[in-house]
């Protein structure tokens, strides 16, 4: 049997949602609640806030903060993974640290930030790095742990240097956990700065979200959420996914002759 053939139909894409935003419209519009309005005032309310700037500004503001801590965390946590499944020893050391950050709920690390650091930028941007580091270790861990060490023997007979070994002979084989950490990062990440920014910055989408609620504007709260979902998603189509199809390109062949 193809693999085509295993395929939904694409219709089976498009069927919930659209019912879903029917739905919504005809409850709205028989509540006629300014607590759940109808999709045409989010719309309304989303074209308003774009025209004037303000939602460019503090999505830029959310996405600058993405952007550096998402970095950092992966650089981090992928150094310290390797190292951790390199080297049983540093491994033994660690882990218990490893999973007592995994277990720290966010907004307690972001509370504890705030109250040695202050309301400032950097302690905002750590709190989110603090909380990604972990998940990034693990995965590149397993990732590390499972390198081939035929291909390492077969480094060290061609004379590979460090650089070379690393690019050649590691990245390929670390790509897919690389691929996996920065998927669960970002979708983490995302969900960490709003809550940062809720709590104490004065900008960016979580800021907004925080002021909407204070007047109970729902339609406020509604058309940043989905601009927020708007990037998020286009991240994803755009940059994330094909570079899994390149994490997994290698299986391919293999699935063919199954």
């Amino acid at each position: 049997m193809s693999q085509s053939s295993d395929r939904p139909p694409a219709w089976s894409y498009w069927v919930v949602l659209p019912s879903f935003v029917l739905l919504w419209a005809v409850v709205a519009w028989l509540l006629k609640s300014p607590l759940l309005p109808t999709p045409l005032n989010v719309l309304d309310t989303l074209m308003r806030e774009s025209a004037s700037g303000e939602l460019w500004h503090h999505l830029g503001a959310t996405l600058g903060r993405v952007v550096v801590a998402f970095i950092l965390a992966m650089l981090l946590g992928t150094a310290i993974g390797v190292v951790m499944g390199r080297f049983r020893t540093t491994n033994a050391l660690f882990d218990p640290m490893l999973v007592l950050l995994l277990n720290l709920p966010a907004l307690v690390t972001i509370i504890l930030m705030y109250v040695w650091f202050g309301l400032v930028e950097v302690a905002a941007v750590m709190a989110v790095v603090i909380n990604k580091v972990p998940n990034v270790a693990v995965t590149v861990r397993e990732g590390a742990r499972s390198l081939d060490y035929r291909l390492e023997e077969m480094a060290t007979v061609y004379g590979f240097t460090r650089w070379q070994r690393f690019r050649e002979v590691w990245v390929p084989q670390l790509f897919p956990y690389l691929m996996a950490a920065t998927r669960g990062g970002l979708a983490l990440i995302w969900k960490i700065v709003l809550v940062v920014e809720l709590l104490g910055r004065s900008s960016g989408v979580g800021f907004q979200l925080h002021m909407a609620f204070q007047v109970f504007d729902v339609a406020a709260i509604l058309a940043y959420s989905l601009a927020f979902i708007a990037v998020v998603q286009l991240i994803e189509l755009a940059i994330l996914q094909p570079l899994e199809r390149r994490s997994s390109r290698w299986r391919q062949p293999e699935v063919a002759h199954a």
